[in-house]
């Protein structure tokens, strides 16, 4: 019995497996438009088979992580659930998986599980720690899920969306956790489609909290995000461009 619970603890506390990326060559890289790729302010850039993020090593978590998805992407395959793993590919490590054990707050997905079950792979990645960020479990079970459902109906209505995607991360917030990780108090999502003559996107902030209220009111300008981050969304695209697209809210552009 001994024997048993030294064991059980060892792996508890010291075993995760090494990576979930897939080994070169076994899958395709999915990249991501340039013209979409936001700016960083940490200079911690890592890209994975089919998600980009900059993580913030101050706040333990990713700042933003950006994917495509694809029509073709979305399937319901039946996945298994892998362990929540800390990401090889920060130079730092993200943060341990531990930090979030009774702290009363859900390890939310950025780029959901959801989104990526067409591959064993791609489901998987969606499990690096540096992919997950401290989230109320009322907001992640409800008005946080149905906007990442809406994005799947969307993304097969207009044939492939981007989508960036985070907390709002500011010093001074509550952090769980010996790494102390930074809890959100708020958590954005920004939904972008190329069509002929230019850029369609919207953009919503929530507060980290149980709402009832429906999406289109949570529906906000990227350039509000902006000034809350500090991140510019579309450096690539030319400024004008960015102007015709970033300072209003376009809820009529997106069938709800």
């Amino acid at each position: 019995m001994v024997v048993c619970l030294v064991g059980f603890w060892l792996f508890e506390n010291f075993y995760t497996p090494d990576t979930y990326t897939a080994p070169e060559g076994t899958v395709p890289v999915v990249p991501i438009s340039a013209d979409f790729l936001p700016s960083s302010t940490t200079g911690e850039i890592v890209q994975h088979n089919y998600y980009t993020l900059s993580y913030s090593e101050r706040h333990e978590q990713a700042e933003w992580v950006a994917y495509q998805l694809d029509r073709s992407q979305l399937t319901y395959d039946d996945r298994k659930r892998p362990y929540f793993i800390e990401d090889p590919q920060v130079r730092t490590k993200s943060a341990d998986y531990k930090n979030y054990k009774g702290s009363g707050y859900d390890r939310g997905h950025l780029c959901p599980a959801g989104d990526r079950r067409f591959s064993e792979y791609a489901y998987n990645e969606t499990f690096y720690t540096s992919n997950i960020s401290p989230q109320n479990n009322e907001f992640n079970a409800g008005i946080w899920n149905d906007l990442e459902k809406k994005v799947r109906y969307w993304a097969k209505k207009y044939d492939g969306v981007y989508v960036v995607t985070a907390g709002v991360l500011k010093n001074g917030l509550e952090t769980i956790g010996d790494e102390e990780v930074t809890v959100p108090e708020y958590f954005y999502k920004i939904i972008a489609r190329k069509e002929a003559g230019g850029v369609k996107a919207i953009a919503f902030l929530f507060k980290n909290k149980e709402s009832k209220d429906a999406l289109k009111s949570f529906a906000v300008s990227i350039d509000e995000i902006e000034r809350q981050t500090g991140i510019d969304f579309f450096e690539k695209i030319p400024e004008a461009t960015q102007q015709s697209f970033e300072g209003n809210v376009r809820i009529s552009d997106w069938k709800f």
